[in-house]
C-alpha cells in the first residue's frame, strides 16, 4: 500500500513561497497523484504559475482518474494533463501583462501498487530510493544539467556554478512544451521522492537516502526541510514522499 507525506517551506531568505505541492488520492482505485512545482517569473508570478499548474492537474484528476487502469493509460493521462496545464498557464500569462514570462517547473507522478509514472519539466526532481541505493529518475532541464550530461562540467562544479539557476525548459513559458515521461514497475519497500532544487542544492543525494530509508515519515520530511534551512535556506524548499509499503493508505502534511 502507499503512504505519503509532503510539505513546502519558503526558506529563510525569500519573502514568498513560489513552490507548490499537493497529493491527491483515489482510495477506491488505490491510485495517488503527487505534484511538486517551483514557480518563476518574479513578484507574484511564480506563485501564480506553480499553484495554477497543480490546480489544473487536480481538475483533470477529479474528472478523468477513472480512465487510469494501466501503466499505459496512466502515461497518456499524465502527459495530457501536463500539456493542458501548460496551455492554461501560458494563456493566462498572455492575458495578464503583469505575469508575462511566468512559468514553473513540474514533476508529477501517478502511483499505484503495481506501477508508477512520472512527468517532468524543469529542474525539480524525482528519485527512487531503495535499501542500498538511490536513483535520480529525472534529468534536469537546466544549463548546468546539460553541461554535466555533455561532460563539460562536473556534478561538484555544477553545485556552485554561477548560472545553475538557468532553466532551459519550463511549464507555461511556451505554447508547446512536452514533458519527459518515465514509467516503471513499482517495487514494494521502495520510496519515491519528488522535490524542488531548494532541497537538492543543500542536501546530498546520499544524505537524503540515509534519512528517508531510516525513517520514511512526516518527521523526516520536516527534518530534511530544517536541514536545508540550517544550511542557508536561500530558496523555497518542497518535498513529497510516497512510500510503497504493506500498510494502510494514509497521509500526513502541513
Amino acid at each position: 500500500m502507499l503512504k505519503y507525506y509532503y510539505r513546502s517551506d519558503k526558506g529563510k531568505v525569500r519573502e514568498i513561497n513560489e513552490d507548490a505541492v499537493a497529493v491527491y488520492e483515489q482510495s477506491a482505485e488505490g491510485f495517488v497523484l503527487a505534484v511538486v512545482a517551483d514557480g518563476m517569473g518574479g513578484h507574484q508570478a511564480g506563485d501564480v504559475a506553480s499553484k495554477m499548474a497543480i490546480e489544473e492537474l487536480n481538475k483533470a484528476w477529479q474528472n478523468d482518474h477513472q480512465d487510469i487502469n494501466t501503466k499505459k493509460s496512466a502515461e497518456k493521462w499524465l502527459e495530457n494533463a501536463v500539456l493542458q496545464a501548460n496551455n492554461r498557464v501560458y494563456e493566462y500569462a498572455l492575458s495578464n501583462s503583469s505575469l508575462t514570462g511566468m512559468g514553473t517547473t513540474i514533476v508529477a507522478s501517478v502511483c499505484s501498487n503495481d506501477f508508477l509514472v512520472i512527468a517532468h519539466i524543469g529542474d525539480s526532481r524525482a528519485y527512487l530510493i531503495y535499501q542500498d541505493q538511490w536513483k535520480q529518475i529525472t534529468k534536469d532541464h537546466s544549463l548546468v544539467g546539460e553541461l554535466v550530461r555533455t561532460g563539460q562540467l562536473s556534478e561538484e562544479d555544477a553545485l556552485v556554478h554561477p548560472r545553475k539557476n538557468v532553466i532551459l525548459k519550463a511549464l507555461g513559458t511556451e505554447k508547446n512544451v512536452t514533458p519527459d515521461i518515465y514509467s516503471a514497475v513499482w517495487e514494494e519497500s521502495s520510496i519515491l521522492l519528488l522535490c524542488t532544487d531548494g532541497l537538492t542544492n543543500k542536501i546530498s543525494d546520499k544524505e537524503i537516502h540515509q534519512l528517508l530509508w531510516q525513517d520514511c515519515s512526516q518527521q523526516t520530511v520536516d527534518q530534511l526541510i530544517k536541514l536545508a534551512n540550517d544550511r542557508g535556506g536561500e530558496d523555497n524548499i518542497t518535498v513529497a514522499v510516497i512510500n510503497h509499503q504493506d500498510k494502510e493508505v494514509g497521509d500526513s502534511h502541513c
